[in-house]
């Protein structure tokens, strides 16, 4: 049993409009003799606003990493504890009652993990067993929840509380001109977010329970999505390749719902996507022969808050609980995919106790 309720999702106050971004981006490369096609394709992104952890003109003047890892320390704990608070209030749960803390974050890094720091901040219990995970990227998210699937069959009294912490701004270089660098840079946005996962849910309880999991890695694709570590921080790098992955992804999720459920993914009841971005949201409505409006939640987390990578999945079922749309024994689906080529993809079906 693993029943992922209702998520927090905590925003920083800064903001930057999409309008905005393009303007600060042709301030900085007045020169470059790609302009025209770089806000071309900014444009076709469809992000409209986006969160940021500092003032945009902060971010936009690198101060260095070791300042740029300590506002991560800082800010993720202190919205870490936060969005734990508001969840565990959400199911009238205490620190106490939380047995296992999974935080994944691809956007910072500390050692020991925001896992500890968390314990230490708020009443958990010293036995409380941590799993930080920093490497997966957006396909976290739905890994954790994954994983949390895994342990609570083994413990089945137990809970488990999930914390994804993605602050893609402090990634941001100012010397950096490639064309994807740009794109990113108008991409992501930054947020925390937090759930609770219960093991045995109990009488009033609502939320997404899982009833099954599969994962894939393309192999050969370690060049798809990843970070050049150098003296400036982390560099992200994006193979345009990665945008024609979900060709290769998609007849897996077929054959994992055809085994799980009497229905074909096109006819489930509420899908729960990462959103990677728009044209990753137009391969998966083409390869799966989606209604568009099955993935609304996802079109709506990227235009008013751009990717927030680990989080997307947690953000898009929270709107799955504010749309009141849900029925008990509904069935749905859960993907994400991050750096690897790897997708997270879960199975399951709304329960209202």
């Amino acid at each position: 049993m693993a029943l992922v309720t209702e998520p927090t999702i905590i925003f920083p106050e800064n903001t930057v409009s999409q309008d905005e971004m393009v303007q600060v981006l042709e301030n900085l490369f007045p020169y470059h003799p790609k302009w025209d096609t770089i806000e071309r394709m900014i444009r076709n992104t469809e992000v409209e606003n986006r969160h940021l952890l500092s003032p945009i003109n902060q971010v936009v003047t690198h101060p260095g990493f070791e300042f740029r890892n300590n506002l991560y320390k800082d800010e993720g704990l202190k919205m870490s504890v936060d969005a734990t608070q508001k969840a565990l209030d959400k199911q009238n749960m205490s620190p106490q009652d939380i047995d296992l803390i999974i935080v994944v974050s691809c956007t910072g890094f500390l050692m020991p993990s925001l896992t500890s720091y968390i314990i230490s901040s708020m009443d958990f219990r010293p036995e409380t067993k941590q799993l930080p995970v920093i490497q997966l990227g957006c396909a976290a998210g739905a890994w954790a929840i994954n994983r949390a699937y895994e342990y609570l069959k083994a413990y089945p009294d137990q809970n488990v509380l999930l914390v994804s912490v993605e602050f893609s701004s402090l990634l941001f270089q100012p010397n950096d001109q490639k064309i994807s660098s740009l794109i990113s840079d108008c991409l992501f946005g930054d947020a925390v977010s937090a759930s609770i996962i219960k093991g045995t849910p109990e009488t009033g309880d609502e939320g997404y329970h899982i009833d099954g999991i599969t994962s894939y890695v393309k192999k050969n694709t370690d060049h798809y999505i990843k970070y050049d570590v150098k003296s400036t921080g982390f560099h992200f790098d994006l193979d345009k390749m990665v945008m024609h992955s979900i060709k290769d992804v998609a007849p897996i999720m077929e054959k994992f719902i055809d085994g799980n459920s009497s229905k074909k993914v096109n006819e489930l009841d509420f899908h729960i996507f990462h959103t990677g971005g728009k044209k990753i949201m137009d391969e998966l409505v083409s390869n799966l022969n989606l209604d568009e409006a099955t993935i609304g939640f996802s079109r709506k987390s990227l235009k008013n808050h751009g990717n927030i990578a680990s989080g997307v999945v947690l953000d898009v079922l929270k709107e799955e609980f504010s749309s009141n749309t849900k029925k008990d024994g509904d069935k749905g689906i859960m993907a994400a995919f991050g750096p690897g080529f790897t997708a997270e993809i879960n199975y399951g079906t709304w329960i209202q106790n």
